[in-house]
């Protein structure tokens, strides 16, 4: 992806000044709707080790599979609650837009050693 194409995850800033630094580990997110955003754009990627880094130990799977018929295409954000930089938890419901429909999930976020963190959908 080029860095100064538009991020995927429908913010209005290029890759480059968007998830591209907490991808590459640069920075982190600082709320749980960045860590969102910028997991949703590593699935557009198929950036399976920024998915890992970014998971729960407690939930973490052993692998990642991407499909390779799927097209991730427009990310959605509905609502969240917490998730600022001031709390622990947090919570981001989404709608994930793809090459066959809409992948509608309320994800849970903690923090582990002061990192948000991806725990599980509800």
């Amino acid at each position: 992806m080029s860095v100064s194409a538009a991020c995927p995850c429908g913010q209005s800033t290029p890759y480059a000044g968007c998830c591209g630094p907490l991808h590459q580990g640069k920075a982190t997110a600082s709320t749980a709707e960045q860590l969102m955003r910028s997991r949703y754009t590593a699935f557009v990627m198929h950036d399976a080790a920024y998915l890992r880094r970014t998971w729960s130990l407690a939930t973490r799977p052993a692998t990642i599979d991407f499909d390779p018929n799927r097209r991730w295409t427009a990310l959605e954000i509905v609502g969240t609650t917490g998730g600022s930089p001031f709390h622990t938890e947090g919570t981001v419901e989404f709608n994930a837009h793809h090459s066959t429909g809409v992948q509608h999930e309320n994800s849970t976020f903690t923090r582990e050693a002061g990192e948000w963190v991806y725990v599980a959908a509800l």
